[in-house]
């Protein structure tokens, strides 16, 4: 286990060090581009970049499911099956991306005569904006084999690298955009479109040349019984994802129904603070799934398990790091970022914090459960758990309840989506309920009473400032790295963490 978790640990670390960059640059860009081409502009790219990214979440249930068969048969290292998942993988691709150009180009065609409120002067530019877009969708589909294999063998290192490049060459337009005279949205527009085709050949050279299992060959290992598997993977996990997206779309509209535009923007608040919140536990995520599935193909189930359960909880105790003192002091927090922020915007940052936060106790169950290959019943469960959330909601509204309800039946649900993933990790994977709460829910839920209660003292004791947030984020760190090591962890995780720390130790020792 040392050896797995250290290699989680380091590439852990290399995601953490990409999303820092990527974040930064993007921030950037996205201020250049906005001052380039001029609110108007940079408002058509954004509609009709919302039209195509509505489709995103199919990409992430193809691309899920490609991950799971290569990670499942690195395990079993078996390379005649991987080479087979490599190539079916690029032809369902290959298919979704036709597709997809199709479905686009209809629903296009729709948007620009009956829906999208452009100007006409600004259409044409919209249209080959559009088109590239386009595009660019149907390239990001066609990388999904290639990150797959990427992930399969935990190369983290080199996937952090493309996601820099990425963002660089997206910095890299935006900066030379203002030397442009022609029409600087259509340039844009074309410019971007090249990125992933970058990327995309960077990461095809590279995994042809360092991994055997990519040879294309689609006649010679086409396999229509693991093929059907594939799809019908993809298909249940599409299911969940998809219910996941009509519940955040639906939820902005039946708010708006009931609470006007400014409860929207507290709302879109709200879903960011908890994303920038969340990014650590989900990074760290990323590079535990592919060793959970891989264990699972070594027929290691014990060891499968152990790892599932671990990372429930250090995704728990990684996440309330970061959200506590921010519930904490969401007032402050919010006042200082937005100066003037909407009405009910802490109240709805608190709910979906904690939302996120329970969801973070069986969010490797998934993975589990897929790494076992039957996620149908799962599926079923959580989408039907989903579906049911805006119904509810919108009855709740209804009959008088306040608007904060939306939230609180949210968290319901999150809550029966744990039971259900609980319930079929122990019928399909044999998981130990007992083990469950005594390994995670016991230790998660007393080193976060412990730190809230530890941080909101200074609620009391010291007056709002950058003074007493620093202190309650100083406190509550340091309870939280405290408590973790004390009660949190195993005999196993504790003797990893001191071989990490001597190992430190001794080359800063060395260095003097």
């Amino acid at each position: 286990m040392t050896s797995s978790a250290n290699k989680i640990i380091i590439n852990s670390g290399f995601l953490y060090i990409r999303i820092a960059v990527v974040t930064f640059l993007s921030l950037y860009t996205t201020r250049l581009i906005l001052d380039v081409l001029g609110t108007s502009d940079f408002g058509i790219y954004s509609i009709v970049g919302g039209v195509i990214s509505m489709l995103g979440f199919l990409n992430g249930a193809m691309s899920s499911a490609t991950q799971r068969f290569m990670s499942y048969s690195e395990g079993e290292n078996n390379r005649k099956k991987q080479n087979t998942i490599f190539n079916i993988s690029l032809l369902i691709h290959f298919v979704i991306a036709l597709l997809l150009i199709l479905l686009l180009a209809i629903i296009g065609i729709i948007c620009f005569s009956f829906i999208l409120n452009i100007p006409d002067d600004r259409m044409f530019a919209a249209k080959i904006v559009y088109a590239c877009l386009i595009f660019s969708t149907a390239l990001n589909v066609a990388s999904v084999p290639y990150e797959a294999v990427l992930n399969a063998h935990e190369n983290m290192l080199y996937y952090s690298i493309v996601g820099i490049l990425d963002a660089g060459m997206r910095l890299t337009i935006a900066i030379s955009l203002s030397y442009v005279s022609a029409d600087k949205l259509i340039v844009y527009g074309i410019l971007m479109a090249l990125v992933p085709l970058i990327t995309l050949t960077v990461m095809r050279v590279y995994c042809h040349r360092h991994y055997k299992e990519c040879k294309i060959s689609i006649s010679k290992h086409l396999d229509w019984k693991q093929a059907k598997e594939m799809a019908s993977f993809a298909g249940w996990n599409f299911l969940s994802k998809a219910a996941n997206v009509v519940v955040i779309q639906g939820a902005s509209i039946v708010l708006n129904i009931f609470g006007g535009t400014i409860v929207n923007a507290a709302h879109g608040i709200a879903n960011q603070m908890a994303g920038y919140l969340l990014v650590f536990s989900t990074n760290m995520q990323k590079a535990l799934n592919p060793v959970i599935v891989k264990k699972e193909g070594e027929h290691d189930r014990k060891r499968m398990l152990t790892f599932s359960l671990s990372g429930n909880k250090f995704s728990f105790i990684l996440f309330a790091f970061f959200a506590i003192p921010a519930c904490i002091e969401m007032p402050y927090i919010l006042k200082l970022w937005l100066k003037e922020p909407p009405e009910y915007a802490v109240l709805f940052c608190r709910l979906i914090v904690i939302r996120r936060l329970i969801g973070q106790l069986t969010s490797t169950f998934a993975t589990s459960i897929g790494a076992v290959g039957n996620i149908k019943n799962d599926s079923i469960a959580n989408a039907i758990i989903m579906g049911i959330a805006l119904p509810i909601s919108y009855l709740c509204y209804i009959l008088g309840s306040p608007i904060y309800s939306m939230y609180v039946v949210l968290i319901i649900m999150v809550c029966m989506m744990g039971v259900a993933d609980s319930y079929y990790m122990h019928k399909q994977c044999n998981l130990s309920i007992s083990s469950f709460f005594k390994d995670v829910i016991s230790p998660c839920t007393t080193i976060s009473a412990i730190t809230f209660f530890l941080g909101i003292i200074f609620l009391y004791i010291m007056p709002s400032g950058i003074l007493r947030l620093l202190c309650i984020i100083i406190i509550c760190w340091l309870t939280c790295t405290a408590s973790t090591y004390l009660i949190g962890m195993s005999y196993e995780e504790k003797r990893i963490v001191n071989g990490i720390f001597n190992k430190l130790k001794s080359k800063i020792c060395t260095k003097h």
